[in-house]
């Protein structure tokens, strides 16, 4: 039998600590919000909250760790409807759904095939914090 942290780990879970949203903001995304408690609390969030790049980070580990294949990924020329429609706080554990939208072989390089995948990342409550549409080019077995 698993337990709940075992099942965690093996579809992929993210815990988010204070000092990693300052941490990550201090380098990136220095905006008050993000780096002073004080300022934060003040502000429009009510508290300390992760940027939305750092969120990306934390979704792009989950996603190559637990979705892309070691084998088969070849990069991919972007990602579209990025959005962040709720913020991530201290203590929030994310977990993240990969659902493929749509696939097809590449029109220009044979052998490859792109990829549209629908990310989103939740909290711990169930709340969707990241959504975005990742496209992927992965290579493809020939069929025979």
């Amino acid at each position: 039998m698993r337990t709940s942290d075992e099942t965690e780990e093996r579809r992929g879970a993210a815990d988010v600590t204070e000092e990693s949203i300052v941490s990550f903001a201090r380098e990136f995304d220095p905006q008050p919000f993000h780096v002073d408690k004080e300022a934060a609390a003040d502000g429009p969030f009510g508290g300390i909250i992760a940027s939305g790049w750092h969120t990306c980070a934390l979704m792009m580990r989950m996603y190559a760790d637990h979705y892309l294949s070691r084998v088969a990924s070849l990069g991919g020329p972007g990602v579209d409807e990025l959005r962040w429609p709720a913020p991530v706080r201290p203590g929030d554990r994310l977990t993240v759904r990969a659902t493929v939208e749509k696939a097809r072989p590449s029109r220009s390089k044979p052998g490859r095939g792109l990829v549209h995948t629908r990310v989103e990342v939740f909290n711990q409550g169930g709340d969707v914090v990241l959504s975005a549409v990742v496209v992927n080019f992965l290579r493809m077995r020939s069929a025979g």
